[in-house]
């Protein structure tokens, strides 16, 4: 079996997006830093990997950029996709990753049936939402 887990790259925001991130999903979260692996100095105290595992099986990684790599930039290429039809659950979520960040398209229903919006974080990640309407089996 394979799975497929976003890995966000951070400029030195990692902790506090992930801590965030648990806030909003819940879960365990893990965190090592580039100092827990030897590195000294300036960025040592920066996130190497951190990863949240949900109670629903949302699994999330990210790091920060290390000390003399090019910082990695929110091109906007990529969205993270909520979906499922716990509509509860998913409007948490929406809320929680909505605090300190900008509501791109407003969580509304749309023409397909569903319930979907889209946003930006406080830490520059793209989400989109989507509630299954009353038609999905």
């Amino acid at each position: 079996m394979s799975t497929l887990n976003p890995y966000i790259s951070f400029a030195g925001t990692t902790r506090a997006a992930m801590e965030r991130y648990q806030r909003v999903f819940g879960g365990d979260l893990s965190m090592n830093s580039f100092g827990e692996y030897g590195m000294e100095g300036e960025g040592a105290d920066g996130i190497m990997h951190a990863q949240l595992v949900t109670p629903s099986g949302l699994v999330l990684m990210a790091s920060d950029t290390p000390p003399g790599m090019p910082a990695a930039g929110s091109d906007g290429n990529v969205s993270l996709s909520l979906s499922g039809d716990d509509e509860a659950e998913l409007r948490g979520y929406w809320d929680g990753l909505a605090q300190g960040g900008e509501v791109t398209m407003p969580l509304e229903p749309q023409m397909w049936g569903d319930t979907f919006g889209t946003l930006v974080d406080e830490f520059g990640v793209s989400w989109m939402v989507n509630i299954a309407g009353p038609h999905a089996s």
